[in-house]
């Protein structure tokens, strides 16, 4: 059975919008993992005393830092990384509906063939 040109490029634009939900699936699995290491550490320092030595690092490095000084740095990327969780799963759900809509309508296309 021979395919019809415009199924065929609905069917690739399916296959590119399946590359496109996995690219945001994997990205919003770096933000999740980013989201619960920033939380545990600021879990951590959070346990420490206001005079503790804090150190973070810096490639094979550790550096002395301010505690109150990172615990707000870590403070402002938990919630910078909560908002790009959000966004991701937004674009995900987008994502996931359009693939749904179109494998729809290829297969009613196919179907009516």
């Amino acid at each position: 059975m021979d395919i019809p040109e415009s199924v065929q490029h609905q069917i690739n634009q399916f296959q590119q919008l399946q590359q496109q939900a996995q690219a945001v699936t994997v990205q919003k699995q770096s933000v999740d993992i980013q989201l619960k290491e920033t939380e545990t550490a600021l879990e951590e320092l959070k346990k420490t005393a206001a005079d503790a030595e804090v150190f973070k690092t810096a490639g094979n490095l550790l550096i002395k830092v301010d505690r109150d000084e990172t615990l707000e740095d870590l403070e402002d990327k938990m919630e910078t990384l909560k908002l790009r969780q959000q966004t991701m799963s937004r674009q995900e759900e987008r994502v996931m509906k359009k693939l749904e809509e179109m494998q729809a309508s290829i297969q009613r296309a196919l179907g009516g063939a």
